[in-house]
Order: C-alpha cells, then structure tokens, then sequence
C-alpha cells in the first residue's frame, strides 16, 4: 500500500496526472487553501491536501491502524468522511461522479446511489468521453485499481456512514451537514 504522503508526492512530481486530477476529476493540490481552520467535532486537527473549483477541499485526518482517513468539505457546508486512505478516495474519485452520488442517495440509501451512479457515469462519459482513458492514465501512474462504479459506490456509502461521530466536519463550532442527501434523483426534469 503506498502511503498518503507518496502518493502526494507522486502527484506534485508528475505534471501530467496532476492536471488530469485537476482537470479531470475536482482534485487540486495546489488549492490548499481551501477549508483552512476546519476541525473534527472531536477537536482533532484536520490537514489539508487538496481543493476543487468550487471551494471544498479534501483533509487527511490523524493515522489510524496505519491509514489516514480522508474526509471532504464542501463550500456548502457539507462534509464527511469519503475513504479509509487517500488511494481508496482516489480509486473512488476517477471511477465514480461521487459527490452527486453521495447528493443523490435519497438519504444514504445505497440502491438509490448504485441508481444515481448509473445516470451520473452516463452523463459523465458523454460531457468527457476521453474520461475512462484519463481514469486509467492516473491509475497507471499512481497504482490504483480501476473498479466497476457499482463497488465504489458500496465503497463510498461504507465510509460516509462513518461520518458521525468521529468524522463530523465542524468550522468554528457550527456543524457542517452530514454528506448524504436526501433527493433521489434532479427535481428539474429527472435523470435524463
């Protein structure tokens, strides 16, 4: 298992799977300052290791059974824990639209976000159809697995369970919202 910080380093030295990251899939290193002064309820210190264009930022939290757990925050004021480590949360972001399925889960029900995985990758794949070689140019370069979206998004709705209590995103004593939502599927119009 190659480690949070190698995994880190790897991205900086290597141009070209930084940009897919960023361009790609909404995982920057070079926005750290996003979700500066964010905390675990617990008190527990959060470092962060990336930002998106839309403000969130993903934090590693202190090592656990030899991981470092990965927890994202958006701008909006959600947040939670998304992978056991930062390979799993990588794995999860080139093979899945997670964050829309983690929105679209009728509340944390796993069958509504297998559904909602379903139409994101579709939508997905014809707004970016290079997407799948991009997925696997990163997972080469970093020793990921490519993985079918039906198991990252049992993978997904696992660590997002685990949000409360220990990985409940707080900034200055208000509680962000906990990661799954409640729609099933886009109030305008439906999946298309």
């Amino acid at each position: 298992m190659t480690s949070s910080d190698d995994l880190l380093d790897l991205i900086q030295t290597t141009p070209e799977i930084d940009l897919l990251l960023r361009s790609s899939f909404g995982f920057d290193i070079h926005r750290k300052r996003n979700g500066d002064g964010l905390r675990l309820a617990s008190g527990a210190p959060l470092e962060v290791i990336a930002g998106e264009f839309a403000g969130g930022a993903y934090f590693l939290c202190a090592e656990q059974n030899g991981r470092r757990p990965v927890v994202f925050a958006s701008s909006e004021g959600e947040g939670g824990l998304i992978a056991d480590d930062l390979a799993d949360a990588l794995e999860i972001m080139i093979g899945l639209e997670w964050r829309d399925c983690l929105s679209f889960s009728g509340g944390g029900d796993v069958e509504v976000m297998q559904i909602s995985a379903q139409h994101l990758n579709r939508s997905r794949d014809k707004d970016n159809p290079d997407i799948d070689n991009e997925a696997a140019q990163v997972a080469a370069a970093l020793s990921l697995r490519i993985l079918p979206a039906s198991d990252l998004v049992i993978r997904l709705h696992a660590a997002a369970s685990k949000t409360e209590p220990d990985y409940v995103v707080t900034d200055g004593g208000q509680v962000f919202d906990p990661p799954f939502g409640e729609h099933v599927e886009p109030r305008h119009g439906g999946w298309r």
